[in-house]
């Protein structure tokens, strides 16, 4: 039945159920990108309203922060034993009570437990989507439609941005907080009524009633109702971590995570203190506010560009490429700072840098067979979030001695570097 069900959906055109769980997913990964960078849109009138300095604020970050690697690696997880779809309702519904009652917190203690449960929300609705859409997609197109659906994020990042600067100068911080988490709220009924579970769930864990589920969903795709399910496969526990290590992975693995652990701590910087640096050097806080929208602007189209080329060129080299560029556009920004040219060269680090980003994701894809393709990439995220945790810390801190937005991005431009020589040469085999 499985290879029968692959074969379906790779050998016809999308159905309306197809289409329906990719536009869904899409929606959902808005929210993600809505919930992630509201934060940081609302860093500084959060900071004047309560009269807190940068090294707080950097623990409001990567409190975030540490939700996501947690949610990622920890709660999306049984998603294989409960459904892509339960878990998707349940991290939509851990976003948005989190964020109304960011609304109303009081202190920075509650804040930041706040922002922790709802990186949980986020970092698990990014891995359900992912893999929902992944299941659906027939081979051919499956990396143009997971990475459809993950481009909600930064087109979410977008829109908050821009609602941001205008909200948040008249009406205050709260008031993005309760609209993101009634957007959230709103989001449940059309993920209940509209989205699919995974017809591989049903296949493979048969929960109860699974045979009468699976048909309902066969006969959405055009396809024969079953008879019966087949027998259940018997796997076993999983895969150890110490397959990454082997002698074959090990060095390449190594490298991975390094390059991964530096990016994040980049990409991360730069997205919790984009706005606040930005008003630091002059702009209004509606411009600086614009100041991360722009950033991530940049960034969708980074992205795609990215995997134009990387298909054509390489993904080593493209990626390596971007990352470097990322390095050395951070390390000369004290030449445009001040200038009209400010918002424009931040745009281009977000193409750069998170065209980059993403394309260590395709890497770690690539690297790993499929035996264990799951294993090494929730591996690598999770070693990479520490660096998203102790990117915007350390932001915190430096701000807080004194250090200018130039000095900062200076010191940020080597990570970005060192990420993009590792990636140049990962030991591989199977990447070009």
């Amino acid at each position: 039945m499985q290879k029968t069900t692959k074969e379906l959906i790779d050998g016809q055109s999308l159905s309306k159920l197809q289409y329906a769980t990719f536009f869904v997913c899409f929606i959902m990964n808005i929210l993600d990108g809505m919930d992630v960078m509201v934060i940081s849109y609302c860093a500084s009138a959060i900071a004047k309203s309560w009269q807190v300095g940068p090294e707080e604020l950097g623990i409001v970050f990567s409190s975030g922060l540490a939700g996501m690697m947690i949610g990622a690696m920890f709660l999306a997880p049984f998603a294989d034993k409960i459904g892509r779809k339960k878990m998707i309702l349940i991290s939509a519904f851990l976003m948005g009570a989190s964020m109304l009652m960011t609304a109303w917190s009081q202190n920075v203690s509650e804040l930041i437990l706040l922002r922790f449960l709802s990186g949980i929300g986020i970092g698990s609705m990014l891995a359900s989507t992912a893999a929902l859409t992944a299941e659906y997609a027939p081979d051919r197109k499956r990396d143009f439609w997971v990475s459809f659906v993950l481009s909600g994020y930064p087109v979410g990042a977008v829109l908050t941005g821009i609602v941001s600067a205008s909200l948040v100068p008249a009406y205050g911080w709260p008031v993005m907080f309760k609209l993101a988490g009634l957007a959230s709220f709103i989001c449940l009924p059309l993920v209940y009524f509209s989205l699919a579970e995974s017809i591989y769930f049903y296949i493979k864990k048969q929960p109860k009633g699974a045979l009468l589920s699976a048909n309902a969903i066969l006969s959405k795709l055009g396809h024969e109702a079953l008879e019966r399910l087949p027998k259940r496969e018997v796997k076993s526990s999983g895969i150890p971590v110490n397959k990454l290590l082997n002698k074959e992975y090990r060095i390449p693995t190594y490298q991975l995570w390094t390059a991964l652990f530096m990016a994040f701590g980049c990409l991360y910087f730069l997205i919790s203190w984009i706005p606040k640096l930005a008003e630091a050097t002059g702009l209004s806080m509606s411009l600086a506010i614009y100041a991360g929208t722009v950033f991530n602007v940049g960034a969708f189209f980074g992205i795609i560009i990215q995997g134009y080329f990387s298909s054509r060129t390489g993904l080593k080299k493209t990626v390596a490429v971007f990352l470097v560029v990322t390095g050395i556009l951070m390390a000369t920004f004290k030449l445009f700072s001040g200038s009209s040219s400010l918002l424009f060269v931040i745009g281009l680090l977000g193409f750069t840098l998170q065209g980059g980003f993403v394309g260590l994701y395709a890497v770690a894809a690539r690297m790993y067979p499929t035996e264990f393709r799951t294993t090494g990439l929730g591996w690598a995220i999770g070693i990479g979030r520490f660096g998203a945790v102790i990117g915007p810390a350390l932001g915190g801190i430096l701000i807080g001695m004194g250090l200018s937005m130039a000095e900062n991005f200076l010191i940020f431009s080597i990570p970005a570097i060192i990420a993009g020589v590792i990636t140049f040469y990962l030991a591989s085999t199977k990447l070009s």
